[in-house]
């Protein structure tokens, strides 16, 4: 005897929530009908999958690696459903979309509409997650494809969407914001510099060029999100590191900074659409990533723009 698909769904939905009453509530099935189900397929393995406790379900070692395989094992039931249904041309369906925080929110508004139009029987569920968790989900399948930096996804595909430069926000009062035009990686020596918490990319990047450079990131404060970073550059905490995608798309809303590109070939980040090497939607991501490369090419008109305000930087090519 061995656990049935359903049993597996039962097993990494429980995972994936932690309570047996989460994941019967997200499989639309009773409790009880579902915890019978989970101790049958236990049964079937001959290892216990979860402790339980007052706390909800958490892992057992030998539970870890069930729910590996097993995630694994229903990856390949959808991508088999995939390529049965290959007939039909174009994106169709839920496909499970994952992107960076530093993106998500600044792209992906801006190309709905046009998103609808290209692939009408596409409906996107989109979730937001740090660049670890992007890997870990999209290699175990529970995402299809994802919007992130090409260099931190091993085992899979991609389409290259754009090359997005990093900006300095600093007060109009501070020394870099009496010149425009970009501003030389060197001038930023010494300067204590804002960046999101460890465990994002974007924080790699910036420790990178501070130890290049001289500069040092600020104990004092990590930014939870660009906005908190940009609001703490406001107040005097230090030099703002943005990425160009969130300058192009808020730099209007606050008039208290002043944004400068940073002129250096390693201020700047890869973006592509990834997905696993072995996807049956291939064709279908090619033709995802042409639509999203032509949502944000308008966007990011900035880039070459000499600056001292925000509004010349997003008026002056027009």
């Amino acid at each position: 005897m061995r656990p049935t698909l359903r049993q597996l769904q039962y097993l990494v939905a429980t995972a994936d929530t932690g309570r047996f009453s989460d994941a019967a509530k997200m499989l639309n099935v009773s409790q009880p009908s579902l915890s019978a189900q989970i101790a049958e397929a236990e049964a079937h393995l001959g290892v216990i999958v979860f402790e339980r406790g007052r706390h909800g379900a958490s892992l057992t070692p030998l539970g870890a690696e069930i729910i590996r395989r097993g995630r694994y094992v229903l990856r390949q039931m959808e991508d088999m459903k995939s390529i049965a249904s290959n007939g039909r041309v174009g994106l169709y369906g839920r496909v499970r979309l994952g992107v960076l925080p530093t993106i998500g929110p600044y792209l992906l508004p801006r190309c709905t509409a046009g998103l609808h139009r290209a692939f009408p029987d596409l409906r996107l569920s989109i979730r937001e997650e740090s660049t670890v968790e992007l890997q870990e989900k999209l290699i175990d399948g529970r995402m299809d494809v994802v919007i992130s930096t090409p260099q931190d996804h091993a085992q899979t595909r991609s389409e290259h969407l754009f090359n997005e430069s990093l900006w300095v926000a600093v007060p109009v009062d501070h020394p870099l914001a009496s010149s425009a035009g970009p501003v030389r990686l060197d001038t930023l020596a010494g300067q204590p510099l804002l960046s999101l918490g460890m465990g994002h990319r974007l924080a790699g990047l910036v420790a990178e060029l501070a130890h290049q450079v001289g500069a040092y990131i600020s104990t004092d404060y990590e930014g939870t999100s660009l906005d908190a970073i940009r609001h703490m550059s406001a107040l005097g905490a230090g030099v703002a590191i943005l990425p160009e995608l969130y300058v192009a798309c808020e730099a209007r809303r606050d008039a208290t900074l002043v944004y400068r590109r940073i002129a250096h070939a390693s201020a700047q980040r890869d973006i592509a659409l990834i997905w696993r090497e072995a996807s049956p939607l291939q064709d279908g991501f090619t033709d995802l990533a042409a639509a999203l490369r032509a949502a944000a090419t308008p966007i990011l008109g900035v880039r070459n723009d000499p600056i001292a305000t925000p509004d010349q930087a997003l008026t002056s090519n027009a």
